[in-house]
């Protein structure tokens, strides 16, 4: 798991939490909600985190700090973030802001095989994609202009430019594709 920092993005949003200083399951995720990390992120469910928390203490990246119980409240493990997972947290970083991994989408695979669908079938649903990503732009916009008004520093909405940036272009792509099949530009015999 701690190989050349290769670190899901799930457990690499763990340990810099932890990083920041001990937490229960719970925490994390409202945090994580708070800042917007959700929204590059797959953290949907605390059952993931704590999936990712057991895996990581039996890995030795993180331990079992305490145990809070409080009045008619759950009892709450607290986590914190080990050396040797305080290492593989940095070394993931910087493994993933230096080199580009090969990532395979299904969006790229599925436009490879268009062919199999009708030009209007496809246009149909790259309009359904134009507004899905719409809304997803809006909403990142929202925290951004949220955050702004918080006084956030940029240096913890970089990821958020990021996306705000892909979405913009692949929004332009999608746009100019569209208008080539509807001009006709852009046309095939489907082969099913």
């Amino acid at each position: 798991m701690t190989s050349r920092g290769n670190l899901s993005p799930v457990v690499l949003a763990v340990l810099a939490l932890l990083a920041e200083g001990p937490r229960h399951a719970y925490g994390m995720q409202q945090l994580i909600k708070e800042r917007g990390v959700d929204l590059v992120v797959n953290v949907r469910t605390r059952s993931g985190l704590h999936t990712a928390l057991d895996r990581l203490v039996r890995d030795g990246l993180v331990r079992v700090h305490a145990v809070e119980r409080a009045e008619r409240r759950p009892e709450r493990t607290l986590y914190a973030i080990t050396e040797t997972g305080r290492e593989a947290l940095l070394a993931a970083v910087r493994s993933g802001i230096s080199a580009p991994a090969a990532e395979f989408p299904l969006f790229p695979a599925a436009v490879s095989f268009l062919h199999l669908l009708t030009p209007e079938d496809t246009l149909v649903h790259l309009r359904q994609r134009i507004e899905a990503l719409r809304q997803q732009l809006d909403t990142t916009e929202a925290v951004l202009q949220a955050s702004h008004k918080a006084y956030v520093p940029r240096l913890h909405l970089l990821e958020h430019e990021h996306r705000t940036a892909v979405v913009t272009a692949e929004l332009a792509w999608l746009h100019g594709v569209c208008e080539d099949l509807e001009t006709g530009e852009l046309g095939w015999e489907p082969y099913c």
